[in-house]
């Protein structure tokens, strides 16, 4: 436990030191809520545009796609341009290597195959440029009728920007045998790396189940460098995590994670990561039993693996919305069926803003080694953040006492809001009028009774 009166004092004094040295504590509480007064922030994803129209699919298995007539397998050493008039089939474990470049054109259907779990890996130093459009995505999918989660490997881009391990580089240990060891390694020191870009992309399916490695994640970003893009990727239904970021500097923008299994956002080993404007949409009903998140914040696995003194990871996140959605949720909390949204490790930073998180249980975990001192709290930020739904809002791993929390991320210097309401009226900002199309978008998937599949009904 901790003096919360005095923790709020060293806040602020922290606060004026690095932002406003010059304004007592009054004048600070005065400014938020007057600024508050004057124009209430959206909270959740934004958009004068409705950004989720014609590329998202929230029912991928009812797609048809033709049968493929182009093989992608082996290594694949020269640049390659893939076209929309082709439908290709990812054998195995496809490696993109010796600095090559793999172009793939807007429309294109690549599907992974289910019996050798194809996956796809951008080796260090070659790139993807998947441009599609809103109109026209590019999508990895199943080649199964009926597509089921981990039909697949996934897709993985791996550059030579920093990581906190021994040494910077390491390599994935997901039981690949490429043709090089340097095929499947990552990081190094260059944080301006560029692994390419992905733009209205779609992953579904992916995330096979290894023996001895764990499942894949529909797309992995190792060691990826600041000059890498991501943006408008959706990916949906993974038997892994959706998005697992290990180390390197990258930024996520209008990504989406819909029914994975694991964590929708997984980062760690260092990794220095911006994320705006996202969705993670979770169901109860299949979320992995030893533990699945929207959001997994660590700076490493094994501390003992980890160098102290490279960066730890950092998360600054903002209009996000995480959302978990339930057919009866007080039953499914009293089933367990309901987790954290939230989870943050020791040793890591995560500051997020002007986000929604509803229906969890609580919704954020603050990992049992974090000490709760002023130095941990500075490095910890939940500000102007919708809490909805949540059976209890910000706790400590194995505290079942969490009121000094509760009572320090609720004061009015953070400007947080606890609440219980339809999921519906989550979406706050100063002009409904503005974004009718896109509100009425989110509400129809979040009541849609097709976010279930037939066996979760």
């Amino acid at each position: 436990m901790f003096d919360l009166n005095c923790m709020k004092s060293l806040y602020n004094q922290h606060q004026k030191t690095l932002f406003m040295k010059n304004i007592t504590l009054t004048s600070l509480f005065f400014l938020v809520a007057f600024s508050s007064l004057l124009a209430q922030q959206e909270k959740g994803i934004t958009g004068y545009n409705n950004w989720l129209d014609s590329w998202t699919d929230f029912q991928p298995n009812k797609a048809n796609y033709d049968e493929p007539n182009q093989i992608l397998s082996g290594n694949i050493t020269e640049d390659i341009t893939l076209s929309k008039r082709n439908t290709y089939l990812l054998l195995g474990d496809v490696f993109v290597t010796d600095s090559t470049t793999l172009t793939i054109e807007p429309g294109t259907v690549i599907l992974g195959d289910s019996k050798s779990k194809g996956a796809l890996i951008i080796t260090n130093g070659s790139q993807i440029i998947a441009e599609g459009t809103a109109t026209d995505p590019i999508v990895f999918t199943s080649n199964k009728t009926d597509k089921k989660p981990g039909d697949w490997g996934g897709l993985f881009l791996l550059g030579d920007a920093p990581t906190n391990v021994f040494g910077n580089v390491t390599a994935l240990n997901y039981g690949f045998r490429p043709t090089e060891t340097n095929h499947i390694s990552y990081g190094g020191e260059h944080l301006e790396a560029n692994s390419g870009s992905l733009n209205y992309v779609r992953i579904e399916y992916a995330g096979k189940k290894t023996k001895d490695f764990g499942n894949f994640s529909g797309l992995t970003l190792a060691g990826v460098g600041n000059q890498t893009a991501i943006k408008n990727v959706m990916v949906s239904y993974s038997d892994g995590h959706a998005y697992n970021v290990l180390g390197g500097e990258i930024a996520l923008s209008k990504v989406v994670s819909y029914r994975a299994r694991k964590n929708d956002f997984n980062f760690n080993f260092g990794t220095q990561s911006r994320i705006e404007n996202s969705i993670a949409i979770r169901s109860p009903y299949i979320s992995s039993a030893d533990g699945s998140r929207c959001m997994a914040i660590k700076s490493y696995d094994n501390k003992e693996n980890s160098d102290s003194t490279k960066k730890e990871t950092f998360v600054d996140a903002s209009n996000l919305t995480l959302i978990n959605v339930s057919n009866d949720l007080k039953t499914d909390m009293q089933m367990s069926l309901v987790q954290e949204a939230i989870f943050i490790g020791a040793d890591a930073t995560f500051h997020i803003n002007k986000s929604v998180i509803s229906g969890f249980q609580p919704a954020v975990i603050l990992d049992d080694k974090i000490q709760i001192n002023n130095e941990n709290l500075i490095k910890i930020r939940f500000t102007r953040s919708y809490f909805n739904n949540c059976k209890g809002n910000i706790f400590r791993k194995g505290y079942t006492n969490n009121d000094d929390l509760e009572s320090w991320y609720g004061s009015r210097a953070f400007d947080n809001v606890y609440s219980k309401g339809p999921d519906e009226e989550t979406f706050i900002d100063s002009d409904h009028s503005k974004y009718p199309d896109f509100r009425l978008r989110i509400n129809k998937i979040i009541a849609s009774n097709d976010l279930f599949d037939d066996e979760d009904k």
